[in-house]
Order: structure tokens, then C-alpha cells, then sequence
């Protein structure tokens, strides 16, 4: 893989991220510690995991009820 194609990966990732953000925004939803993995960032070759991280349960619960 190359160094653009990385960049493509993260690039995408990071578009991925915010329109999930603004999706979960739109149904007054905060994942404060929404972001993008660094450690799978970290390799030659990329693959971009999402970090959706901790929550509280009352979030938690919003998030059965939008997906729902």
C-alpha cells in the first residue's frame, strides 16, 4: 500500500467520523470520547478503527432507542 492510499484510509475515517457525530448529534446523542483509534493510525498501513468509548448508561439507553 502506498502513502496516498494510507492517506485516502484516514481520510476517509475522519469523514466517516464526523457525519456519525452529526448523525448522533441530530438525536441528542454525545459520545464524548468519540475519535478515531490512534493506535490503529499508528501502522505503515493503516486500517482506521472508530473509538466509540465509554458512555453512561442514560446514553447508553438513547442509543437502544434511536437504533431502534
Amino acid at each position: 500500500m502506498n502513502t496516498q492510499d494510507s492517506a485516502d484510509r484516514v481520510e476517509e475515517a475522519e469523514r466517516t467520523l464526523e457525519e456519525l457525530r452529526t448523525a448522533l448529534e441530530k438525536v441528542g446523542i454525545k459520545l464524548p470520547s468519540l475519535g478515531l483509534d490512534p493506535i490503529s493510525l499508528a501502522c505503515e498501513a493503516p486500517i482506521p478503527l472508530v473509538e466509540l468509548g465509554r458512555c453512561s448508561v442514560q446514553t447508553a439507553a438513547q442509543l437502544v432507542a434511536a437504533l431502534r
